[in-house]
């Protein structure tokens, strides 16, 4: 097949054995690198997404995606609002809520969220049915005042299924000694782990007919929690379901309410892609040297060329073409190698496990105890752009000094 000569000539640089050993290693070096680097990268930005997909998915199971709240006064005409939002295609479940800051106190106290469901429509928007370690959802029957704690509350408050607890909500009434807090009694009928340490350690959760009685709500409820089937419609869902309710509602998100918390996981990801991109520069660091001692080492080939008519124009091309190329094999062998990792990332740190018959993440320490990756195809298509970027930046140098050669001084001493 006919090619252009700089590629022709470049091609052939890249495919011919050198006569200085040296700049043949430097330009395997250079293909490691950028092989290094990318598969790195690749590997970590999938482990770290991967983890911020499980922290996510853990949190969304036993929380709303959107609520719809009132904005002020007890939220009354809430059937109406469930039966509006399930109109809405969008929605996959919908349940009323009563939210009240509360301190719990059973062999020592601890600050929880006190939440009213009601269990049957619970079902509907979080999984917490199917987290319950003892006890029964179902137990939060009307009237019973049992209540179903995380496990790390019931730890750190020393209670079990069975013993009793008093709530004193933040709620205060006025009686004749001035405002008190609602205190009430209830009894631990169940206990929840939900893989995620701000919810089993502050959240308790009662029927919400006897949240309603001790806060003296009547038939209000702080709001509506929607459970959605894509979640990153939530806004918008919520949104559109204030607006068609025509009244002063307060809306929220999943993402709204744990801002802080996706910020932190976002920058993370991005300084640590950032700082694992310096691997990817180094191995084009190492294609700028070989480059230039390539250069140097074909200064009479420059010459020759440079007489037999090829412009400067030409010959910056060929070298252009010999770097890029280093450049596209370290690409693709880094892509290969982080997708292959990647997938088997488990299956080696289970080998590492054996072997040394340690534990990486011992269960009782960490949530997750497995590894979760998320590769995504767009991670890895801007990872081989900068690679491939920086290796072209790379060769932009090398290529100017040979296309400056002159050929009189070039063929002087040869």
């Amino acid at each position: 097949m006919f090619k252009p000569i700089p590629v022709s000539i470049g091609l052939r640089y890249l495919r011919a054995k050198r006569r200085n050993g040296f700049i043949s290693f430097i330009s395997m070096a250079s293909i490691l690198g950028i092989a290094l680097g990318v598969t790195v990268l690749i590997t970590t930005l999938s482990v770290m997404g991967g983890f911020q997909r499980e922290i996510r998915d853990r949190m969304l199971q036993m929380t709303a995606h959107a609520t719809v709240s009132a904005a002020g006064d007890a939220m009354q005409d809430w059937p109406h609002a469930v039966a509006v939002a399930i109109q809405d295609k969008r929605v996959a479940g919908a349940a009323p809520y009563v939210d009240s800051q509360a301190l719990l106190k059973g062999a020592r106290n601890q600050p929880a969220i006190v939440r009213g469901v009601i269990p049957a429509e619970e079902k509907k928007v979080s999984v917490l049915a199917d987290k319950m370690k003892r006890g029964s959802l179902d137990s939060l029957a009307p009237g019973s005042f049992n209540v179903v704690l995380g496990q790390e509350l019931a730890l750190w408050l020393g209670v079990g299924v069975g013993d009793s607890v008093v709530v004193m909500l933040a709620d205060e009434r006025s009686t004749p000694m001035g405002a008190m807090p609602s205190i009430k009694r209830f009894k631990v009928s169940g206990i929840f782990e939900a893989g995620y340490n701000e919810i089993d350690k502050g959240l308790a959760v009662v029927n919400m007919s006897d949240l309603q009685r001790v806060l003296k709500m009547g038939d209000g409820v702080t709001g509506v929690r929607l459970k959605l089937h894509d979640m990153d419609q939530s806004w918008n869902v919520a949104r559109d379901l204030a607006e068609n309710l025509h009244g002063p509602y307060r809306i929220s998100d999943w993402t709204s309410e744990n801002a802080n918390l996706y910020s932190s996981l976002k920058m993370e990801k991005t300084v640590m892609g950032i700082l694992l991109s310096l691997i990817i520069a180094m191995g084009a660091f190492n294609l700028v040297s070989s480059q230039v001692m390539l250069v140097t080492d074909k200064q009479a080939d420059i010459a020759i060329l440079r007489t037999l008519g090829l412009t400067p124009r030409g010959v910056m091309q060929v070298f252009m073409v010999q770097g890029s190329l280093i450049g596209i094999i370290g690409t693709l062998l880094g892509v290969a190698g982080g997708v292959l990792l990647t997938i088997n990332l488990e299956s080696i740190l289970g080998f590492i496990e054996s072997v040394f018959n340690i534990t990486l993440l011992p269960p009782d320490v960490y949530y997750i105890t497995g590894l979760p990756y998320d590769l995504q195809g767009s991670d890895v298509a801007v990872i081989a752009l900068i690679a491939l970027t920086m290796s072209f930046l790379a060769t932009l140098y090398p290529a100017w000094r040979a296309a400056r050669t002159d050929p009189a001084e070039a063929l002087r001493y040869e």
